[in-house]
């Protein structure tokens, strides 16, 4: 008997089981149960199930925030191997909050997880947004350059590390596969407004 699809990932109908967002263990990309961390439960977490039986998380929806250095890249999250699609990367992201568009929603996601931009966005230029609709669910990724430069960690224990990708070596790495579809309309979106 194979498990049922889990997606709480952007664009993926079907991925890896992952503990629930409340309490979860992880600090590293180790496989195996590190100390236990108890994370802050909003009241956006939790699942939405498509009529394919497809599971999104976020139950109003998610988004993400791709930033862009022009002088160092993208900034990608290396995904903790105990989440779906667990060595992949990604962006940071996740869940909306009651009340929150998306945008604010991405910069609250990309702060806690990875310190940056600050949560007014005065360290950020929003460009533009890219909605992915499932219609029972949408994850919107958010896509900006870095006004100065940015000194992310690693925030939450759903990281392995983060790091600033040339756009040009992106696909170099394994990438989670919902940011992996998207990758190329972002690229050309970056490149034109990097270009300007």
């Amino acid at each position: 008997m194979s498990e049922p699809a889990v997606t709480p990932e952007p664009g993926t109908p079907a991925g890896e089981p992952r503990r629930d967002r409340e309490s979860v263990s992880g600090t590293s990309g180790a496989a195996g149960p590190p100390p236990e961390v108890r994370l802050h439960r909003r009241a956006g977490d939790g699942w939405v199930e498509a009529p394919d039986g497809s599971r999104y998380w976020g139950r109003l929806g998610a988004a993400g925030m791709l930033i862009c250095d022009p002088g160092r890249g993208v900034l990608l999250q290396h995904r903790v191997a105990w989440s779906a699609h667990g060595g992949t990367w990604g962006i940071p992201g996740g869940a909306l909050d009651v009340g929150e568009d998306a945008v604010t929603g991405a910069l609250r996601e990309c702060h806690e997880e990875a310190g940056v931009p600050r949560l007014d966005g005065a360290d950020v230029r929003i460009i533009g947004t890219h909605v992915l609709d499932k219609d029972v669910w949408s994850y919107t990724t958010v896509l900006a350059v870095a006004r100065e430069r940015l000194d992310e960690y690693v925030n939450d224990p759903e990281s392995v590390e983060l790091r600033w990708v040339p756009l040009g070596e992106v696909t170099d790495y394994p990438l989670h596969p919902g940011f992996a579809a998207a990758w190329p309309e972002h690229r050309a979106r970056l490149e034109a407004e990097l270009a300007r």
